[in-house]
Order: C-alpha cells, then sequence, then structure tokens
C-alpha cells in the first residue's frame, strides 16, 4: 500500500509540474468565466430549424430560444449556409459566446453521392473508400458542416437488419481496416484539422449491429469476449486512427443500454483504448432509456453523464434535470465539467474560437461541391462495387444488342442514391436506364409495381413523410394496373436480344428502422420476372439492394446476376460500364447471401459445434444441420466473379515455425488463366486449431487487391506476427497462444488453400 501511495503521489506531482497546453490553458479560462447553465448548454444538441430526426422533436421557436439563452452546444441537421451563419452569429451574441458545432449524417458523401457503405465494403479498396470519405469531408466542410456522424462501423450478421447497408459487413478485421480509412478521410492523417476537413463521429457504440431477430433498436444478448472478438475490433480501430468523437447506440448490453454503460464508455473506450475524444448519444437515446426501465428522466440523465457521455442529442435530459441533480447530490460538478471540457476542445481542435466562420464560405462551395471532378470519382468507385454473382457466359454484353431494360427500379434516380442520401442532387442521380442507354440501343419498362399489397407499397414508398410532415398526402400507387405493366414489359423483351431486369430494394427498404422478415425480392417482381422468363430471352437480374437478399430462385433461373447496390450519383453508367465489358468486375462480397431466412443470423466466422457438419452436406440426424437446407450461405462472403479466371498455387511460408515475438511470410502465386486482365480481392484466413476458448472456423486476417494481366502470374505475400494470431481469451486479454495455426489462402472464404504454423 505504501509503495502504491508514492507512485500515486509521484504521479500527482509530474501531473502538477506538467507544463498546460496553449488549449488547456485557453479552455481553464473560458470555464472560469462561464455559469453552470452555460456548461450544460454546451452538452445539449438540437436538430436545426426545420430538420426532423426523430419522432420527439422540438419546435423551431424552442431551437432558437434556447439557442439565444446559450444553451446549445451545437446544431445538426442543418445544410444551408446562411442558416448556418445566423444560428453561428446567435450563439455568439449568447450566453458565453461559444461558437456551435455543426453536425449531419453524411453517409457515403454529401452533395456528391457514393455508393452506400455496405457496397463500398465490397470494393476490399482502402484508398478508395479514404479517397470518398475525403471527398465528402470536402464538400461538407465548405456546406458549414465541421462534423459528420460517420464512419458507421457495426457488424452485423444478420440481413434483416435495415441498417446492414450503413455498415462494412460481417468481418471484424475487414471493418476495422475500413473504419481507420474513413476516419483518415474525414480528419486526415495527422492531428490537425483543417478548413477541409471534419471531425468524425464513429457510430454506434456499442454493439447496435447485433440487435436479436434483426430488429431495429433491439436488445443485444452477447458475451463481452464475443463482443470484444466479433464486434468490437472495428471502434478500437477508428479510435486508433484518433477519431474524435463517438456516437453512443440505442441497445442495452449486458442490461444496461449503451448510453450510460460505463464498461463500454470508460473502461474499454477510453481507459483500454485510450479515446480522448467527446461521446455524443444517438438522437434521444438518454429519453429512451426510460422505456427500457432504468428510472425517470433525470436519474438517466444523471446515470449517463456519470457514465462517460458528454452529449445529449435531443433528449433535453442534461440541460433539463443536471442542475437538478447536482443540488440534490446525485452528481458532481466536476462530472459537468469534464464533459463541457470535452466539447470545447472539440471546438478548439477545429479553430471555432479563432475563426467560428472559417466553415462558412460561399466560393469554396461554388469551387468544391458536386463538381464534374467529384462525379467522376463516384462513377470510379462505382465500378469497384458491383458483385458479379453469377455469369453463365453472357456477360460482358454486346454494345450491338438490342436490349430491353425494364423493371421498377430501372428509371428510379432516388435508388441509385440509396439511403441516407442528404444530397439536394439525389434525383439527378443517373439511373440504371440512363446508363445503358448511353451505350446500346435500348428500349425500357416500368414492368410491375413494388408490391402487390397496395398500402404496402404506399407506406415503404411515403411512411417516412407521413411520421415527419404533418398532414403530407401520399401521391397515389397502383395507377396503372400489374398486367398492363408486365404486358409492356413482355412486348419489348420479344423484341429485344437481351433482357435486363432491374430490380430488388428501394431506399426505405433499408437503412434505419428498416428491419424485414422477408429478404427476398417481392411479389409483383417476382411476376414480372416469371413472365420475362417465359419469353424465353437471355435475361441478366440487376440487383439493387442495401442488404443480402434471398436469390436461391434467381440463381437457378438468370443467365446472370450484377448485384450494383446503391451505387450512386454516376451508378448507371458505372453498371452500364460493367454489363458492356469497359470495366472487369472485381467486387467481392463483405458479407454471406442466405439461402433462406431462416439460417439468420449467417456469418463465416462461426464458431464449430461439438457435432459439426460439412456446410454443403445434406441433412443427418443428431449433428448441427437442418432437415430442409444446407447450412452453406448461397454466395459465401468474399465472393465474387470476373470476366477472367484465376488459379491459386500452393501456399508456402517462409518458415513452418515462429517464435511469439518473430514472424513469418505466408505466400501463394495466383495466375489468371483467362483473356482479360484483372483486379483480384486475394484473401488470407487463419484458424487456431486448439486454444483455450473457442475459436471460428476461419478468421480473415489479411487482404491484397492485385491487378494480373491476362495468362501472367503473381506471387502475393503476408507478412504474419503473433499479433495477427491473437484473440481476447476468456480474461479478455489479447493473447497468442502456442500451437497450431491453419494459414489458408484462397478468393473467398469457402475455396481456400493452406498449412500449418507453429508458434512456439
Amino acid at each position: 500500500m505504501r509503495r502504491f501511495l508514492l507512485f500515486l503521489l509521484a504521479g500527482l506531482l509530474l501531473a502538477a509540474c506538467t507544463p498546460k497546453s496553449e488549449m488547456d490553458r485557453y479552455i481553464d479560462d473560458l470555464m472560469s468565466h462561464m455559469t453552470l447553465e452555460q456548461k450544460i448548454g454546451q452538452l445539449n444538441l438540437h436538430s436545426a430549424p426545420g430538420f426532423i430526426s426523430a419522432e420527439r422533436v422540438t419546435e423551431d421557436d424552442e431551437n432558437m430560444k434556447l439557442l439565444r439563452q446559450g444553451l446549445l452546444g451545437g446544431i445538426y441537421g442543418a445544410n444551408n449556409l446562411e442558416l448556418m451563419r445566423q444560428c453561428q452569429e446567435i450563439a455568439l451574441e449568447s450566453g458565453a459566446g461559444i461558437p456551435l458545432l455543426f453536425g449531419l449524417d453524411v453517409i457515403h458523401g454529401h452533395e456528391t453521392v457514393f455508393p452506400v457503405p455496405l457496397a463500398l465494403s465490397t470494393s476490399w479498396n482502402m484508398d478508395l473508400i479514404e479517397r470518398t470519405a475525403r471527398i465528402a469531408a470536402t464538400e461538407a466542410a465548405a456546406t458549414g458542416i465541421n462534423w459528420v456522424f460517420s464512419p458507421m462501423v457495426d457488424i452485423c450478421r444478420d440481413a434483416r437488419w435495415g441498417r446492414i447497408v450503413e455498415g462494412g459487413g460481417e468481418d471484424p478485421y475487414l471493418g476495422g481496416e475500413i473504419a481507420r480509412a474513413m476516419v483518415y478521410g474525414y480528419q486526415g492523417r495527422d492531428a490537425s484539422i483543417g478548413t477541409d476537413e471534419v471531425l468524425a463521429c464513429v457510430k454506434h457504440y456499442a454493439l447496435y449491429g447485433g440487435a436479436e431477430s434483426g430488429r431495429d433498436y433491439n436488445s443485444v444478448f452477447l458475451s463481452r469476449q464475443e463482443a470484444m472478438n466479433g464486434y468490437m475490433p472495428p471502434y478500437k480501430a477508428a479510435a486508433e486512427a484518433g477519431a474524435a468523437s463517438y456516437m453512443s447506440s440505442f441497445n442495452e448490453f449486458e442490461g444496461i443500454p449503451a448510453s450510460m454503460n460505463t464498461w463500454l464508455m470508460q473502461d474499454v473506450l477510453r481507459d483500454a483504448w485510450g479515446f480522448n475524444g467527446f461521446i455524443v448519444s444517438d438522437a434521444t437515446a438518454i429519453a429512451e432509456e426510460v422505456a427500457h426501465g432504468i428510472g425517470d428522466l433525470q436519474e438517466v440523465s444523471a446515470r449517463s453523464l456519470q457514465a462517460g457521455l458528454d452529449m445529449d442529442m435531443n433528449s433535453d435530459g442534461y440541460v433539463g434535470t443536471l442542475k437538478k441533480s447536482l443540488e440534490e447530490g446525485r452528481i458532481r460538478e466536476a462530472d459537468i465539467d469534464r464533459a463541457c471540457r470535452r466539447i470545447l476542445e472539440a471546438k478548439y481542435k477545429l479553430g471555432l474560437f479563432k475563426d467560428p466562420f472559417r466553415y462558412f464560405d460561399e466560393d469554396r462551395y461554388a469551387a468544391s461541391v458536386y463538381t464534374p471532378e467529384n462525379r467522376i470519382a463516384a462513377r470510379e468507385a462505382a465500378r469497384e462495387c458491383l458483385v458479379l454473382l453469377k455469369n453463365n457466359g453472357i456477360l460482358p454484353l454486346s454494345k450491338d444488342a438490342r436490349v430491353a431494360v425494364v423493371g421498377p427500379l430501372a428509371q428510379d434516380a432516388v435508388a441509385m442514391a440509396g439511403t441516407w442520401a442528404m444530397s439536394s442532387h439525389q434525383e439527378e442521380c443517373i439511373t440504371l436506364w440512363q446508363g445503358i442507354s448511353e451505350v446500346a440501343q435500348a428500349s425500357c419498362a416500368e414492368g410491375s409495381w413494388l408490391f402487390e399489397d397496395a398500402t404496402l407499397e404506399e407506406t415503404v414508398r411515403y411512411g417516412l413523410y407521413k411520421v415527419f410532415i404533418p398532414g403530407f398526402q401520399a401521391p397515389p400507387v397502383h395507377t396503372r394496373p400489374q398486367s398492363a405493366l408486365i404486358a409492356e414489359a413482355v412486348a419489348k423483351a420479344r423484341q429485344a436480344d437481351v433482357v435486363i431486369a432491374c430490380m430488388g430494394e428501394i431506399p426505405n427498404m433499408n437503412g434505419e428502422g428498416a428491419s424485414r422478415t422477408y429478404i427476398g425480392l417481392p411479389d409483383a417482381q417476382k411476376e414480372l420476372l416469371s413472365a420475362l422468363q417465359a419469353t424465353g430471352k437471355p435475361m441478366v437480374l440487376v440487383l439493387v439492394t442495401g442488404r443480402p437478399l434471398t436469390l436461391v430462385e434467381e440463381d437457378a433461373s438468370m443467365d446472370a446476376i450484377l448485384n450494383v447496390w446503391s451505387p450512386g450519383s454516376e451508378g448507371g453508367r458505372a453498371v452500364a460500364d460493367v454489363l458492356f465489358g469497359d470495366v472487369n468486375p472485381s467486387a467481392k462480397l463483405t458479407t454471406s447471401f442466405p439461402r433462406n431466412v431462416g439460417q439468420l443470423p449467417l456469418y463465416y466466422n462461426h464458431k464449430n459445434t461439438g457435432r459439426p457438419h460439412p456446410d454443403e452436406a445434406p441433412y443427418k440426424k443428431f449433428v448441427s444441420c437442418y432437415m430442409d437446407e444446407v447450412n452453406a450461405p448461397l454466395y459465401p462472403f468474399g465472393y465474387g466473379l470476373s470476366y477472367t479466371s484465376y488459379e491459386y498455387g500452393p501456399v508456402t511460408l517462409s518458415s513452418a515455425e515462429m517464435p511469439l515475438d518473430g514472424s513469418v511470410t505466408a505466400s501463394v502465386t495466383v495466375t489468371n488463366t483467362g483473356k482479360r486482365d484483372g483486379d483480384e480481392i486475394v484473401q488470407l484466413y487463419i484458424h487456431d486449431i486448439y486454444a483455450t476458448s473457442t475459436r471460428p472456423v476461419k478468421e480473415l486476417r489479411g487482404f491484397k487487391k492485385v491487378h494480373i494481366p491476362a495468362g501472367q502470374s503473381v506471387q502475393v505475400d503476408f507478412d504474419l506476427s503473433a499479433d495477427d494470431l491473437s484473440y481476447y481469451n476468456h480474461a479478455l486479454e489479447w493473447v497468442c497462444e502456442p500451437g497450431d495455426f491453419e494459414i489458408m489462402i484462397g478468393p473467398d472464404s469457402q475455396e481456400t488453400k493452406g498449412t500449418v504454423l507453429t508458434v512456439l
């Protein structure tokens, strides 16, 4: 005990003797002149006048009243330079005269829309992903935004969850690399924040993608060990990249809502990972803790603050109750000061105290936003995100072919933009029909309704407007009979050489609040597909989606399937680039596509049972399998076809043994055996054969995207150390345990070749 006290005293003396930074001195002085109410006001975040993001919102006059009282630390949802400048001027004239943060959901581009995040992940190209975030940051900063609610790094294993579209898929290692790239893109790679850079906000912390049954906002039931190994690495990678802020998630974990979960926010994020930025709640998350059954608004607000949540989004829990909780001794003023300091530090790092208007530059807006160069970048990005799921040789198409472009998504520009596209240019996105018709002789027909059920279609198309716009009257749906639409499409198909069926999901069918129990093509679209198939014409299914879909019937009946996701501003042209062979597809899945929704949750890096059964094997009694379906996905993690073919040689190691403090190189030779140059994503997986805790059957621990000219070979090397073989054991220690490891390399998670490495 005496030694501990001496160490503690030494630490305190060292801290006392350490010179304070210029930022610390500035904030010390600022806070010394702030009232308690003004400090609490810095912890309060509201949506901008006219922007509605949740059913519980404040009236515009209440927002402005709080702003004039100096009781807002930031505003989110504004996307208008004049409005933001006005709000900043009011903030500087009010209370302590502290400038505002301006946040916005910049998820996959800003005014220039890039492919949705799940699509971007299928590029496996970290430079590309960083570049898209860099362009998004430049555009956002030019429109007055200095804080973006991105990246969303939640790992998801259940395609029923609509927000799977916003993340990087099911793998924690790949998710971590994507998180790192996006933080670098938004904030840059050094500590300073330039006027064309913004603060990143990593969400949703934590484990939101593990929502039970894929139902949004649902509870999460995971062990700490499974959480740390299977879900937490992307959040950690973002912290290592220097992310400025995190957003707490809606779900509970271990019986404690995430927004008041001390283990998540303090023990892991701050103490273990060294994060020193600020944490904001998701919209109304503090108020929702009341519904979780934890306490009234005053109780949950106090507990959230004490757990490390710094900023309250839209609940008014902090601004409405913290002063009373302080008076009653439930919290300390030091708790408020700590949170206030973190918000002020973020504003200092943004340079807002030196120039509160540094992000308001009309000239920069004109030069930086939705430029031809940015749209070219959007097209280039989309090309790398189109996953060829099936091809019997029909693709690429001849530009001389007569093409019938049919389906309810053929001319839907907003479907190209996808969910969470905040761009004012959504309706200018290049549609599938536009892109294809620029290349080939093409006809077009709508072909079918979205759903057979008109009420469901109206809800899907316009339900969001009904929630947030009082008195909204939805335009009529099903204005033409389904039979007439199909007849028109069939007539166009009979006159064509090839049919391109454009089907799938519109943006409101995925994203937040869009969980689905049925994840196949909707009934009306299936009816159209059957009618088109009856013409006997060659058929290509162009699939627009934000999640894995069940496609067993389509895989059996279509000549080719190209999954294009929601590909962004230039999506239609990028799709045409691939369909007609100007670009050789290279994207590979980052989520497993199930055969049946009953397989969910489904993911490649699962554990073995005590009675394992081969994934592709038929039913067998008393082993872990289904009676009516094989265990395997339809398309596995890492899968994607090309217009060329590749052959993998044997996996070799520079040494069959490796000491714990050593390293080895795993190598494979990949040969392009086709007639076209191509880009192949080579994937390395490991398996710890025996460990003190169970480990997955395979774990991705490396990947490289390599260009291989036709007929040539490339040797691909992966350097491995103990860290690449490590995991969190039962005691949550990051360890590499000596023993044998399978080292496997291949084109996807199923088709791998391997060898054994012994760690000494």
